[in-house]
């Protein structure tokens, strides 16, 4: 009854026990007070329902129910052997390490041996522990040495990133100068296309105003040949005319047939009666020569006539000729002011031409300078910016080296950090060899004993 009430206790902390005992840890303690058989521990770790630890605990606390009262104690003591806390929560005690049950079962001398078994058992559980740490702590050199290596890889990735992202802005850089040097070209291009048209424009205007000039001196010596035709004519038409004297000559002959007809007519009246025949042979002459005085003083009329009307015509063609001479003298005199107008405007068209052409050349020699001073500027820019590419070039692989030797030498600090805790726990396992051996002197002394 007494045995129950002692696990019925226990069973209000089963919980915590499931959760907190590792059974190998325990189950070296409980077999030395034999509680607990080779068959329990067997079926224990061994058998395939129980893999999972807290099934384990709950099959020894089973195991260990059935032992009764010493078997509590036993746990109890193994708790206070290996669960101080726990052992302190459940019985509200502080342990005391008194293992009267291992003492009533195996005696003193199975007490130093269980207790020479636990030292060994913890020293090889520290040999493990400290080969743990070693590893870890290689392990964790290694993470250390990768992590660094990783960090110069990183470093050495950013230097290219940052170099890659360097030569990208380069790049954009240098395609918005092309595309500037390009519209620059265009825009050059289209000046001196525009030059040239402006060029070809006032050598037109030029062959144009040449043409014109050319056309006026043509019209201006047609005007002059035409001139000098009409005025030939004028002067052989006027030679042709009849003269002053000419005509004098004949006024006073016709006035003298005049006055001798009026004195025949007179000496006929004045005159006595002939005979018949005398008479009529006088009336006949006098009427023949009547007749023929008439048809001299009818065709000397006409004649002035005649030489009157040609001498009219000749005036009015006279005047005709000189009215169309002034014309003529108007016209070419106003074509001489017009050709002398047009050949000083061409005059100055040609000096502005030439002051065109001359600035021309002058702005064709400027830009041609502009352009190779550009071109020189641009050729010393570039090899400024190879130097400069270069020196960056060399400064990144001397910091990728940096960064190299920089983990070598990490490398080399991590292999000697390594050597030396090698060789601290060398020492350590030595010195713990030499406990050892002397533990065992002292227990080979008290067997003999």
């Amino acid at each position: 009854m007494e045995d129950e009430e002692c696990w019925v206790q226990l069973e209000e902390y089963r919980l915590l026990l499931i959760k907190t005992i590792e059974p190998s840890q325990i189950t070296p303690y409980l077999r030395q007070c034999k509680v607990l058989s080779c068959d329990d521990e067997e079926q224990i770790f061994n058998d395939p329902n129980l893999v999972v630890r807290r099934r384990k605990v709950g099959a020894l606390l089973d195991i260990l129910q059935r032992t009764g009262r010493k078997g509590y104690v036993a746990f109890l003591e193994s708790l206070e052997l290996d669960y101080p806390q726990l052992y302190h929560k459940i019985t509200g005690k502080e342990p005391a390490r008194v293992f009267s049950i291992l003492v009533d079962t195996v005696g003193e001398s199975g007490l130093t041996q269980f207790l020479m078994n636990e030292v060994t058992r913890l020293q090889k559980g520290l040999q493990e522990e400290r080969r743990r740490r070693q590893e870890a702590t290689a392990a964790a050199a290694a993470q250390e040495d990768a992590v660094r290596q990783h960090q110069v890889r990183e470093r050495e990735l950013r230097k290219q990133q940052e170099r890659v992202h360097r030569m990208r802005e380069e790049k954009g850089r240098l395609w918005e100068e092309v595309r500037h040097l390009k519209d620059e070209n265009y825009s050059l291009m289209r000046d001196v296309t525009k030059l040239s048209e402006e060029k070809n424009s006032a050598l037109m205007s030029a062959r144009d105003l040449q043409l014109e000039i050319e056309k006026l001196k043509h019209c201006l010596m047609n005007a002059e040949s035409d001139s000098k035709i009409r005025t030939v004519k004028l002067k052989n038409a006027m030679e042709q005319r009849p003269g002053q004297d000419r005509m004098l000559q004949l006024q006073r002959h016709n006035h003298l047939l005049t006055a001798r007809i009026q004195d025949l007519e007179a000496s006929a009246q004045g005159t006595a009666p002939a005979p018949l025949d005398q008479e009529r042979l006088s009336v006949e002459s006098l009427e023949d020569y009547k007749q023929h005085s008439q048809a001299q003083h009818q065709e000397l009329v006409n004649n002035i006539y005649t030489l009157r009307r040609d001498l009219h015509d000749a005036e009015a063609l006279r005047n005709r000729y000189l009215e169309a001479n002034e014309v003529l003298d108007l016209k070419c005199t106003t074509l001489k002011k017009d050709a002398k107008m047009y050949r000083d405007r061409m005059e100055g068209i040609l000096k502005q031409m030439d002051e065109v052409i001359r600035e021309r050349d002058k702005a064709i020699a400027s830009r041609e300078e502009y352009h190779q001073e550009n071109c020189r500027s641009l050729q010393d820019k570039d090899q400024y910016r190879k130097q400069i590419r270069e020196l960056g070039e060399r400064c990144d692989e001397l910091q990728v080296q940096l960064f190299r030797t920089e983990g070598e030498i990490i490398a080399l600090q991590t292999r000697l950090h390594r050597h030396t805790c090698s060789q601290h726990d060398k020492s350590q396992t030595s010195e713990e060899d030499c406990k050892d051996k002397l533990t065992k002197g002292k227990k080979s002394m008290t067997s003999d004993k």
